[in-house]
């Protein structure tokens, strides 16, 4: 597969930018205080690895199948553990780690979107609007987590 030079530059930002993203969640995971957050933590940072295994495929040349369903994932309800200590510092670095990696979710996305407009093959601009869904449903467990502790909004 031959890519243009400006593919070949987006696949680049997509492989920095997946990699940003294992690093974040596997640091994270570590940092959380809360065990909901890094059990969250651990299993986005699986999926963020296989994306970025995706990235590299698809430099090098080969599309991978993607699995059907649009990259669903099951929906986590979580138990609130700070609603009765708002001022708690462990809540107020947890809700940094949230907040940090929903920006980095929001950026992650975007670049997606940019990819997934400028890329002429069909194959490569479906397996990237596959895992630009399950960047936004990153960004939905971490806001829904966020919102069931008082920590958004």
């Amino acid at each position: 597969m031959q890519f243009t030079q400006k593919e070949t530059s987006l696949l680049k930002d997509l492989k920095e930018a997946e990699q940003t993203c294992v690093e974040k969640y596997k640091n994270y995971s570590g940092q959380a205080h809360d065990g909901q957050l890094k059990g969250l933590f651990t299993q986005i940072s699986q999926k963020e690895q296989q994306h970025l295994d995706t990235i590299n495929q698809i430099m090098g040349g080969t599309v991978p199948s993607m699995q059907s369903g649009g990259g669903s994932q099951p929906q986590l309800s979580f138990t609130p553990v700070y609603a009765a200590t708002p001022a708690d510092p462990n809540k107020q670095k947890d809700s940094f780690l949230c907040t940090d990696l929903l920006s980095t979710e929001k950026h992650v996305s975007s670049v997606y979107n940019t990819a997934i407009f400028e890329f002429k093959d069909s194959n490569v601009r479906n397996a990237l609007n596959h895992i630009q869904k399950e960047e936004q449903q990153h960004g939905e467990q971490i806001f829904n987590y966020m919102t069931q502790n008082g920590m958004y909004g």
